[in-house]
């Protein structure tokens, strides 16, 4: 039923507008907007042509592990075929710490895994099959920065060990933040669907309906452990970065400043004298970090405003690299989206009410 409904609001979107009252013909502009919406669905699947073109390429994954009391526990997750060399992708929390891994195709085959890289910070790993290629069906990466909210988008995984079970739904929001499982990190520009997604959707992908993979499913949030309306995945463009030195490395380099922060709020920007509450006060600056190289300040003194105690005297990052920052978002982003290890960071900082540049060099992230 959600299937149809949505689909309906594409159609109803394709169509021009005019109003009951005037039967004239759509002006330049609406027939210009009305031809880019037509060329952007015009390849579109539909529901079923999606599953069939993707089912091929998407895997179960079973895992055993063996628990701190020395019992051997199982696991299902999901996953997807990468290429012809037999590299697939998933989740790291599905394969970490595993002793056995069997990848299972839609035809019921199966195959042992072994683990060729993973990346906690990001929640990614590869894993690899030794099979004949005519049996890979390599599902295409498309781009997650083109992807709009209310844009219709699928899963296919294995909800409860129910192999290749397909869900839709849309973009509910882009640029999510996902706290990353164990790390004190987090991982940034998550997408955010409605998609249902369960206990052994990790891993599996969300699919644009062109059939290309713009998310590896990988979180939910809920209160009793099952989907309720809320799911996440790492953006393809996130995997497009990272994956390629997992095959190669074993693991990714994440770019790290080394500093703790909090967004601007209005009592905080009141409390420093802001004109605006943006921005991130740098709270504490990490020995010997880059951000502790470049001279960063943390903050030196806290006051009392309405009962609470705020932190006040430390630098306040306004832009980085010339880009507006309005809050820790949008620094994250940054460092995921453009910035790599052993890349300068221009920071614009406001420092005693005066700005100042901050130039730093990025080094890789301390293990957690």
């Amino acid at each position: 039923m959600c299937s149809v409904v949505l689909f309906s609001v594409v159609t109803m979107a394709l169509l021009p507008t005019v109003s009951a009252q005037d039967n004239s013909y759509p002006s330049e502009i609406q027939q210009s907007v009305f031809a880019q919406q037509q060329s952007q669905y015009s390849d579109a699947l539909s529901l079923t042509e999606l599953f069939e073109q993707s089912e091929l390429g998407v895997v179960s994954i079973s895992v055993t592990k063996i628990s701190d009391h020395g019992d051997s526990t199982r696991g299902v997750g999901s996953g997807f075929v990468f290429d012809k060399e037999g590299h697939i992708i998933t989740n790291n929390h599905v394969v970490n710490d595993a002793k056995k891994i069997v990848v299972t195709f839609v035809d019921g085959t199966s195959h042992h895994a072994e683990i060729i890289g993973t990346d906690p910070y990001a929640d990614l790993a590869v894993i690899k099959i030794d099979v004949d290629s005519e049996k890979l069906h390599p599902l295409p990466l498309g781009k997650s920065s083109i992807l709009s909210v209310g844009e219709q988008i699928a899963a296919i995984g294995n909800p409860f060990g129910l192999s290749g079970s397909m869900t839709s739904g849309i973009v509910s929001q882009l640029g999510r933040i996902l706290p990353s499982q164990g790390t004190g990190f987090s991982i940034s520009d998550v997408i955010q669907t409605d998609t249902a997604i369960n206990p052994g959707n990790s891993g599996g992908p969300l699919l644009n309906m062109k059939g290309q993979v713009v998310g590896i499913n990988t979180a939910i949030y809920s209160t009793d452990g099952s989907f309720s309306g809320v799911g996440f995945s790492v953006p393809s463009d996130v995997a497009k970065k990272i994956i390629p030195s997992l095959i190669k490395d074993g693991g990714y380099l994440h770019p790290w400043i080394g500093i703790t922060t909090s967004n601007i709020y209005p009592d905080l920007a009141d409390a420093l004298n802001l004109d605006d509450a943006k921005g991130v006060l740098v709270m504490t600056v990490v020995k010997d970090s880059p951000a502790d190289k470049a001279g960063l300040r943390g903050s030196s003194q806290s006051i009392i405003v309405d009962d609470v105690e705020l932190l006040v005297g430390g630098d306040v990052i306004l832009s980085m690299d010339g880009n507006d920052v309005r809050k820790i978002d949008d620094v994250l982003m940054h460092l995921q989206r453009e910035k790599s290890v052993d890349d300068k960071l221009n920071l614009g900082v406001l420092r005693d009410g005066q700005m100042v540049n901050v130039v730093l060099t990025l080094e890789k992230r301390p293990d957690y």
